[in-house]
C-alpha cells in the first residue's frame, strides 16, 4: 500500500490517480500508524513552503515523516513536497523545512524573456545513476509548475538536472529518498515511468 500525505496542499488526486494507473493500492492520510505500515510513502504538494510546513507540524506529520525515511521506507517529495525536505527556503525566511536533506530553495532569477513562475516542459540531463530514470532516454521532457528551485548542497544527491534562467537541481537520491521538482503525475509516458520506477524499488 502506498501512503501519500495530505496535508491540504493540494495536487493529491492527481497523485493518486497516476499511481493507481499502476495497480497500487493507495491511500491519502496523515494517521500515523497507516502512514508508518505504508509500502511507500509521497509527499505532493502546491503552494507556498512556509504554509506548508506549519500544517505538516499542525497534523503531526514532522515527526512522522522522520520516522518513516529513519525505517527505511521509500520516500518521495513531488514539487513543493521536494522543498520541503530540504533545510529552507528564501520564499518563507525564518521558517525551517523537514531538513532531512541538505541544502537551499532559492527564487529562479530574472532573466529576459523568461516567465515565473516556470510552468512547462523541460527536458532532463541525468546525474549519478538515478533509480527513477531507469528505463528513461537521456533529455526527457517532464511538466514544471515552481518559482523556487533547489541547490542542493552535495551534488552527489542529484539525479537530474535542467536549465531555466540557472541550473535547476530537478531531482535528487539519498538513500530511501527520492525526490522531483517537476510533477511525474502530469508528465506523460516519462512521468508513470518515474512512478513505476518509484514503485518498483524494495
Amino acid at each position: 500500500m502506498i501512503a501519500i500525505l495530505d496535508y491540504d496542499a493540494g495536487n493529491i488526486k492527481s497523485v493518486e490517480k497516476a499511481v493507481q494507473l499502476l495497480g497500487q493500492e493507495v491511500t491519502i492520510t496523515r494517521d500515523r500508524r497507516e502512514v508508518l505500515n505504508a509500502d511507500k510513502v509521497i509527499l505532493p504538494g502546491v503552494g507556498a513552503f512556509g504554509d506548508a510546513m506549519g500544517k505538516i507540524r499542525q497534523y503531526g506529520l514532522y515527526e512522522v515523516i522522520h520516522e518513516v525515511v529513519e525505517q527505511g521506507t521509500p520516500f518521495l517529495g513531488i514539487c513543493l513536497g521536494l522543498q520541503l525536505l530540504f533545510e529552507r527556503s528564501e520564499e518563507s525566511p525564518g521558517v525551517e523545512g523537514l531538513g532531512i536533506l541538505k541544502g537551499e530553495i532559492l527564487r529562479i532569477p530574472e532573466t529576459p524573456g523568461l516567465k515565473i513562475p516556470h510552468m512547462g516542459w523541460n527536458s532532463l540531463e541525468f546525474r549519478n545513476n538515478g533509480r527513477l530514470f531507469e528505463n528513461l532516454p537521456e533529455e526527457s521532457y517532464v511538466y514544471f509548475v515552481h518559482s523556487y528551485y533547489l541547490r542542493a548542497a552535495d551534488e552527489k544527491i542529484v539525479t537530474a538536472v535542467t536549465e531555466y534562467g540557472t541550473q535547476i537541481h530537478a531531482s535528487v537520491e539519498q538513500g530511501n529518498v527520492f525526490a522531483c521538482q517537476f510533477h511525474p503525475e502530469k508528465s506523460s509516458d516519462a512521468g508513470i515511468q518515474i512512478l513505476k520506477n518509484f514503485v518498483a524499488i524494495e
